[in-house]
């Protein structure tokens, strides 16, 4: 057979190509940002995409205490979770959490979400760094800015 074939190259861990992204939240929505984040942690804006292997990259969020949430999700979206023991059911507004905890929570949980739910969504997840100011200590990594 004299016809032109190309093989499907798949990536494993060997061949990927990792890079180091830096991402600026100021004045973002959580979700669209979460959205675009889960992507590049995943690899999917890369044509050397496979499915079961982590091709993403390594993704450093800046400035995730000013992310915008719209319409009135500050103080009517609700984060659910259960203790384990009975009754031991929680709710925490956004709000909350940000004065609370910090808000870097809401980002990584937003990232979380959208990441498959096994072990490879485990291990992708530790490839998102997220921090509250404009610093950060992945200087060594070289990373470039992406613009949304």
């Amino acid at each position: 057979m004299d016809t032109l074939s190309y093989k499907t190259l798949s990536a494993n861990k060997a061949t990927v190509e990792k890079e180091w992204v830096v991402v600026d939240a100021t004045d973002m929505v959580l979700g669209r940002l979460a959205s675009e984040v889960a992507k590049m942690i995943r690899g999917k804006h890369k044509p050397s995409f496979t499915p079961h292997v982590d091709c993403g990259d390594n993704v450093i969020v800046i400035n995730a205490d000013k992310v915008r949430l719209t319409g009135n999700k500050w103080t009517d979206k609700v984060y659910v979770r259960h203790t384990g023991y009975p009754g031991g059911q929680r709710k925490q507004t956004p709000m909350e959490v940000k004065t609370k905890k910090s808000s870097t929570i809401l980002v990584e949980r937003a990232v979380k979400g959208m990441l498959p739910k096994n072990r490879l969504g485990r291990q992708l997840f530790h490839n998102l760094f997220v921090y509250e100011g404009a610093e950060h200590k992945h200087d060594a990594q070289q990373p470039k800015e992406i613009k949304f």
